[in-house]
């Protein structure tokens, strides 16, 4: 896997992280971290032979996480993770991009915010603890429509990002082909934009034009947004490859 200086000075704070709760005997908690910092984490702890951790980003199946090391059994019940439901007209529409900017000209750092979960008229975001009480009392609106908090409902979250369907032809699951056919870019500029480290797959920049891409792998494409591989349905009668990928909007 490839690992960048940032990588090595968070492998570097991890092990300190370990020590600290080693020593202390209470957990550690790390703020929320995207996909790909999960992975980095997982794959450090395991070569360090740590496993009492765990990952927890307030509901099941959340992206972004927040990681905690325990010295003794993992619980999600004492993460610092707390929801904030928010309520507006249905008529209005806000974004993901919308409640995170909010939640940003608070002084908020990204990595103090989970997921944002967003569908007609509520939203549920997922936020460090100790920031919960100074948010509901700060914003009153997001942009210029007026919101109010809700009663959070565990069972009954907002869908999220939605996925779109898009289907492609390539003629090979090479990295730059299906690139290609997502972006619409030319082979060329596709090889230059995989070259400047700007794709990932699963998480983890892939410079290697040419690796196999199958069914399940998840693409990042810097500017673009993520991808899944969904499925290779068969070929054309010119022996090209029909897949379909999943855009995370």
């Amino acid at each position: 896997m490839f690992i960048s200086d940032r990588d090595k000075l968070f492998c570097s704070k991890l092990d300190d992280a370990v020590e600290l709760c080693l020593t202390r005997q209470k957990p550690y908690f790390f703020s929320f971290m995207s996909e790909r910092k999960q992975i980095v984490a997982k794959n450090y702890l395991k070569s360090v032979c740590f496993d009492n951790y765990a990952f927890f980003g307030g509901y099941e199946n959340s992206e972004r996480k927040v990681l905690g090391l325990f010295f003794d059994e993992p619980s999600e019940d004492y993460f610092p993770v707390s929801p904030i439901a928010f309520k507006f007209r249905k008529c209005d529409k806000l974004s993901h991009r919308d409640f995170l900017g909010a939640l940003m000209s608070l002084g908020i750092e990204r990595e103090a915010v989970g997921d944002i979960l967003i569908e007609d008229g509520r939203c549920v975001t997922f936020v460090k603890s100790e920031l919960k009480d100074y948010i509901t009392s700060q914003i009153f609106k997001i942009g210029n429509v007026g919101i109010s908090f809700d009663t959070y409902n565990s069972v009954n979250l907002p869908c999220g990002r939605g996925l779109e369907e898009q289907s492609y032809i390539v003629s090979s699951l090479r990295l730059d082909n299906v690139v290609a056919a997502i972006t619409g870019l030319s082979r060329e500029k596709t090889k230059t934009l995989i070259l400047s480290g700007c794709v990932g797959v699963n998480f983890v920049p892939e410079q290697n034009v040419s690796r196999i891409i199958k069914i399940d792998t998840t693409l990042t494409i810097r500017g673009r947004g993520k991808f899944i591989l969904n499925d290779i349905s068969g070929k054309t009668k010119k022996g090209r490859i029909k897949i379909s990928v999943l855009h995370y909007r």
